[in-house]
């Protein structure tokens, strides 16, 4: 089947909506914010996300409450949310448990994922890559016990997703987040617009939501939100170019545009074609996720591998040709490169997925490190 990478109408139509919710909620001044000792809440902009949009369900079956949508709609507000660094759980919960839960077979709290009630968060470290070992919590007959590093989503999730180590191997939990037991510590990170949390267990009651297969369901889940993260990257890229391209062509230096000196020119080029390639790998995953294609393993992560990176570059490139005012705090561009740095490590490094792109495509790997 021929992939068609072009947005359909009723995604067009999706992609106006969310934009213009974070662009009346979410502006940048507003992002900026939560750098501050006493950062705003930013909740009711999930809620309005998530239910009034009805983007929390589009990965969930109609029966179970949600959209019964695809990996094409989701990447879509994943990509705007990149375009906003929106500080909303959706990889997280949306996407990550979400996915999870839907492969392991549960259905009780996947219901109140898809309307919005509540959110859920995989309790694995976000720069785990698809088919990495997952460990650190055991579930034995006293409950859950042990230690995960690094959790996205974590600190405001309802609910927790747990693939824990038992007798018969891996298996899915789901625990309150407040249940006794449970501790969950914020960490400090460069991007404050992604939460991370450390989360311990101690002898945690829990209920077990597999039926033996929590191991293809956690590499489901990390597969999907390696897809999916390249449209949020593709989304931080996008915004980069268009306001360095808007930068440029009103900033004058010695009476001209600076955008008019041909360095800048051929920098923006490259920017152009960077940013076009990024988003024609991003599409791509999202379409062979949504389909089941046999490929998506392959374009997950060929879109990692290309568009982390990419995104990096693109706001890197922002900030110097921006000059003064693009070092400056008030100024958006940091809050974008520091999505971007964040993102470049979540679920594997580009050389992870590189090396993983080589074996899946039978190709020698070489044995240094990067």
């Amino acid at each position: 089947m021929t992939a068609d990478l072009l947005y359909s109408d009723t995604e067009e139509a999706l992609r106006d909506s969310v934009r213009r919710l974070l662009a009346e909620r979410c502006p940048p001044e507003a992002v900026m914010r939560l750098y501050d000792d006493a950062p705003p809440d930013f909740s009711d902009v999930w809620k309005q996300l998530a239910a009034d949009l009805g983007a929390a369900g589009l990965l969930v079956p109609e029966q179970l409450g949600g959209a019964g949508a695809s990996a094409r709609e989701a990447a879509v507000v994943m990509e705007e949310i990149g375009r906003a660094v929106a500080p909303v759980p959706y990889l997280s919960s949306a996407v990550l448990a979400t996915v999870a839960l839907l492969r392991a077979g549960e259905t009780e709290t996947l219901a109140q994922l898809a309307k919005g009630a509540s959110t859920a968060a995989l309790v694995v470290p976000l720069s785990t890559a698809p088919g990495d070992v997952v460990g650190g919590v055991s579930a034995g007959d006293t409950g859950l016990t042990g230690q995960v590093s690094n959790v996205a989503g974590a600190t405001t999730a309802d609910v927790l997703v747990v693939p824990a180590v038992g007798s018969d191997g891996l298996q899915l939990h789901t625990v309150p987040r407040s249940a006794a037991g449970v501790d969950v510590s914020p960490v400090l990170a460069l991007d404050m617009t992604r939460p991370l949390a450390h989360v311990r267990f101690s002898a945690a009651a829990s209920s077990r939501v597999d039926t033996g297969s929590a191991g293809t369901a956690v590499t489901a889940a990390l597969e999907t939100g390696a897809a999916l993260l390249a449209s949020e990257q593709l989304g931080v890229a996008q915004w980069c170019f268009d306001t360095t391209l808007g930068y440029v062509k009103q900033r004058k230096q010695f009476g001209r545009a600076i955008g008019s000196y041909q360095a800048i020119k051929h920098r923006l080029a490259d920017l152009w074609l960077e940013v076009g390639s990024a988003a024609t790998a991003a599409r791509y995953a999202a379409d062979t996720c949504a389909r089941g294609d046999e490929d998506a393993t392959i374009a997950a992560a060929l879109a990692q591998a290309y568009c982390s990176d990419a995104a990096v570059h693109v706001a890197e490139e922002c900030i110097q040709l921006h000059g003064g005012i693009g070092m400056t705090w008030e100024y958006p561009a940091h809050l974008y490169l520091k999505r971007a740095k964040s993102d470049q490590l979540a679920f594997g490094t580009g050389y992870r997925h590189r090396a993983r792109l080589a074996e899946l495509v039978d190709l020698p790997v070489s044995s240094a490190s990067g």
